[in-house]
């Protein structure tokens, strides 16, 4: 769960992007780092693995004058090949958000699926069952397939977001989803808006300062 240090007056949130190999989590950090404006992000850091990258950066702390409380995300990626379930392990420990980047392509239906139940196989060894989960189909640009007919993961009322992560369509949108939905998970748990003076509106608004929200908000 979320790092709350009451000493450095800082909440710490962990975001990871899932998916099968090459669905587009790099492409999908990538932009997303880029529309992150340059005095709030760390160092993009890329591990290179066999046919996969893991990548991960810092939102840098986002300041709130009113309560003298700042905020970090920590933003990864893990590789989609099944050699490397160990790494798939140790990153979505202790996650706070995820989002599930799914292949359009009609032929990768069956990877997403293998993908999703991985994923929350992992996630129920963590005890974190009840963390948020938002899934992106990605690649909409070549897909065949209308939305309505994807896969909805068990859920048929399941919000999906469509992106072209290569080209930075919906990769704010979904983010934004996935930490408004972060907060709201953490503040019922840990009841942050109590505790720290922020509620989710001023949280949300607050972060798009720092980020280019473009197609983020409907």
């Amino acid at each position: 769960m979320a790092q709350l240090d009451f000493a450095e007056r800082q909440l710490t949130i962990k975001l990871v992007y899932f998916g099968p190999p090459l669905s587009g989590k790099t492409s999908n950090l990538r932009a997303l780092h880029q529309q992150v404006d340059h005095l709030n992000r760390g160092r993009l850091m890329t591990l290179d693995t066999r046919d996969d990258r893991t990548l991960f950066f810092d939102l840098l702390p986002i300041f709130f004058r009113t309560t003298s409380f700042s905020f970090r995300i920590k933003v990864y990626t893990v590789p989609g090949q099944p050699v490397h379930e160990a790494t798939r392990k140790v990153v979505l420990a202790g996650a706070d958000g995820v989002v599930f980047v799914a292949d359009s392509a009609a032929d990768k239906a069956a990877a997403n699926r293998e993908s999703w139940q991985n994923l929350h196989g992992i996630l129920h060894a963590h005890a974190l069952d009840q963390v948020p989960v938002i899934v992106q189909y990605n690649k909409r640009d070549v897909a065949t397939c209308p939305l309505s007919d994807v896969d909805h993961f068990d859920d048929p009322a399941r919000g999906l977001f469509e992106a072209e992560a290569r080209s930075g369509k919906g990769v704010a949108r979904t983010f934004f989803a996935a930490v408004g939905a972060a907060w709201d998970y953490l503040d019922k748990e840990l009841q942050l808006a109590t505790k720290l003076g922020v509620d989710s509106q001023t949280f949300r608004a607050t972060l798009a300062e720092h980020v280019a929200a473009g197609d983020a908000v409907e």
